[in-house]
């Protein structure tokens, strides 16, 4: 009886002490070793786990669109490193939808600009955007601040982040940046082989299509962001539906006609379709693409004309891609919903 008693009192001792580690453990943000400094700043926002799930339930929470039916997650799924799969454009409010593919949301905090045609260089306003646009939560954010305010649940959140109930516009898009900023990838087969773990190493595939990549692809895709956020013209033809212009439409500036941001390969096995239009639903379809690419077409990016793949390239690339594949991000329970 002695025992069992000690016993429980063991357990209780060390649930209350670990709950309390985890209640005052300062939250962090990680830079991988050899990896730029992140360009969002976490001076201005300051880093907080209170804020961080604050931003978390926000962004799962269909009280962000006008009918309550569409939430960040709608189209941006954990699982899928948060594009939208088998979607190849954007879905909104009452069935509408956009014209544009759900890029990935992965190591934002190092990106100068978001969307696809650059519209925005703050992170807090790339939250913003989607929940007011019409097509997409149709949400003003005095209705939103409204419906927050009288949320029990989230007056219990916004005073534990910001130690005060009240709800704005700057604190809701805080929050949605500490979230986001936060979705780090950087546990991919690709990084345990450049960080040299032990018994990690590429495949003959993968190895070759390494090769293959830094010669072929790492101009636009460079290590370790698999970007330079730079926008270009892959050769693609104007979808006469969607007539969607690119970077032209921001800047107004013809040169920028079709040009779009490039993309990050990280988790691009499970990021399909691709394109900015999600045109394509297979990575195979995107490198018999390039490999295809009709190097004619006087807007193609100058630095696609040295793209030549053979079948055989295509297979070893195609191996080294899935080495980007970060199941820890996929899979990391601290990036889905927390209610």
């Amino acid at each position: 009886m002695k025992r069992l008693f000690i016993g429980i009192l063991s357990l209780l001792i060390f649930l209350v002490l670990g709950l309390t580690i985890h209640k005052t453990e300062e939250m962090k943000f990680f830079v991988p070793k050899g990896w730029p400094k992140p360009l969002y700043s976490f001076h201005e926002n300051k880093i907080s786990n209170e804020k961080f799930e604050l931003g978390r339930a926000l962004f799962y929470d269909p009280i962000l669109s006008k009918d309550s039916t569409i939430s960040c997650e709608s189209c941006h799924l954990s699982f899928t490193a948060f594009s939208h799969p088998d979607h190849r454009v954007s879905h909104g409010i009452l069935g509408l939808t956009g014209k544009r593919n759900a890029p990935s949301l992965v190591n934002l905090a190092w990106a100068p600009i978001f969307m696809w045609d650059g519209k925005t260089k703050s992170l807090e306003e790339q939250s913003l955007l989607p929940i007011t646009n019409p097509i997409e939560m149709d949400m003003s954010i005095k209705e939103l601040i409204k419906r927050l305010q009288r949320n029990a649940y989230y007056k219990k959140l916004f005073y534990r982040a910001y130690k005060d109930s009240l709800v704005n516009e700057k604190k809701i898009l805080n929050a949605l940046a500490m979230f986001t900023s936060n979705l780090v990838s950087y546990h991919a087969k690709y990084d345990s082989v450049m960080r040299k773990d032990a018994n990690v190493s590429f495949t003959e595939a993968e190895k070759k299509g390494y090769e293959i990549f830094k010669k072929q692809c790492a101009s636009c895709h460079t290590e370790p962001l698999f970007t330079n956020y730079s926008f270009r013209n892959n050769g693609l033809i104007l979808d006469t539906v969607f007539k969607d212009y690119g970077r032209m439409e921001i800047s107004k500036l013809k040169n920028d006609e079709m040009r779009f941001k490039v993309p990050t390969l990280r988790n691009i096995e499970y990021s399909g379709p691709y394109f900015h239009d999600g045109r394509m639903k297979k990575l195979k379809e995107v490198l018999n693409y390039y490999a295809n690419i009709n190097k004619s077409n006087p807007d193609l990016d100058p630095l696609l004309l040295k793209i030549a793949l053979t079948k055989e390239d295509i297979k070893d690339l195609t191996a080294f891609l899935r080495t980007l594949t970060d199941k820890y991000y996929l899979y990391n329970a601290n990036y889905r919903p927390n209610h």
